[in-house]
């Protein structure tokens, strides 16, 4: 008499009811569409990038393998080291004071405050809106003549003349990263507030009864078991402010005199508008090693458990 497993059939739903039964295997068949579709339009588009990082390919002309010609001109390129400068300065302070800013507005969220499911949609409305939306709007804020900003300071007589805000360089970096950190504190503000609601209330009752004020329950209570989704959400602001592009290119295009130029802008500058397929791919290229320790940082730094119980192993 044949066994179960040599019935075609019942070998058939033995394979399915292991898989079934193992969570390994049913969670990799859950994240195959995922996966191939990341394969895809991520993977493939990754290594064409690298790939014409090595060749001086241009549009409507096919390009020939050159090695490091790209990379090498890019080391003695100014424009591309002061691009690197901004990037590094527009990520370090738009990420610090998103997460400075959505911390206080989560924490701010999280008390029992009249309407507040009404505030929590209002706060998600600069996340939500359009990114284009969002600068042409700032561009109208930030007009040399006709600023909302420059003219209430006027009227104020705390000043003499309409600001410059995207003509001056210092003043066109500070410019983009206030409207960066506008639209960003949302995303940052809504995720941690949706970890402080996890913290239960129990802990923060214990410590009140120890004498714990509100900076130490802060301290050892909401930090510690926050810093988790901190990192998750830095991790991902770093990521998003660095990449950033469209913002930077509706109010500034890289200007005044390349002051505002990212990567991301100038990459995009010499590689479409420019027509160097090559160069500008080795430019963004090369910011995959920042990405890379952004991501290395967060992962091996933030949530080492020392950091996660706010003291030592």
């Amino acid at each position: 008499m044949a066994s179960a497993d040599t019935i075609p059939g019942t070998r058939h739903r033995s394979i399915l009811a292991r898989i079934g039964e193992s969570r390994g295997a049913l969670g990799f068949l859950f994240m195959l569409p995922a996966a191939i579709l990341l394969l895809l339009f991520l993977t493939y588009p990754l290594g064409l990038g690298i790939w014409l990082g090595f060749t001086d390919e241009r549009i409507g002309r096919a390009g020939i393998f050159i090695g490091l010609e790209n990379y090498e001109y890019l080391l003695d390129d100014s424009v591309f080291w002061l691009s690197v400068y901004n990037t590094v300065l527009y990520t370090t302070v738009a990420s610090v004071l998103k997460f400075a800013l959505g911390l206080w507005l989560a924490l701010l969220l999280n008390e029992n405050l009249p309407f507040k499911a009404f505030f929590r949609a209002i706060v998600l409305l600069p996340w939500v809106v359009p990114t284009v939306l969002s600068a042409i709007a700032f561009w109208w804020i930030y007009d040399a003549q006709f600023s909302i900003v420059s003219w209430v300071l006027i009227d104020w007589g705390i000043i003499d003349q309409p600001i410059n805000f995207l003509g001056d360089p210092n003043n066109a970096r500070a410019s983009v990263i206030a409207a960066n950190v506008w639209r960003g504190i949302p995303f940052v503000a809504i995720t941690l507030l949706a970890g402080l609601q996890t913290i239960p209330p129990s802990l923060y009752e214990a410590a009140t009864l120890d004498g714990a004020g509100s900076w130490q329950r802060f301290r050892f209570v909401t930090f510690p078991l926050l810093t988790p989704i901190i990192a998750i959400v830095m991790t991902f602001s770093v990521l998003f402010t660095f990449t950033d592009f469209q913002l930077i290119y509706v109010l500034t295009r890289g200007g005044p005199v390349n002051a505002t130029h990212l990567m991301a802008t100038l990459s995009f500058q010499r590689g479409i508008s420019g027509g160097n397929l090559g160069e500008g791919a080795a430019i963004a290229v090369a910011m995959i090693p920042f990405l890379l320790a952004a991501i290395l940082f967060s992962f091996f730094g933030l949530q080492r458990r020392r950091w996660q119980q706010g003291g030592g192993e």
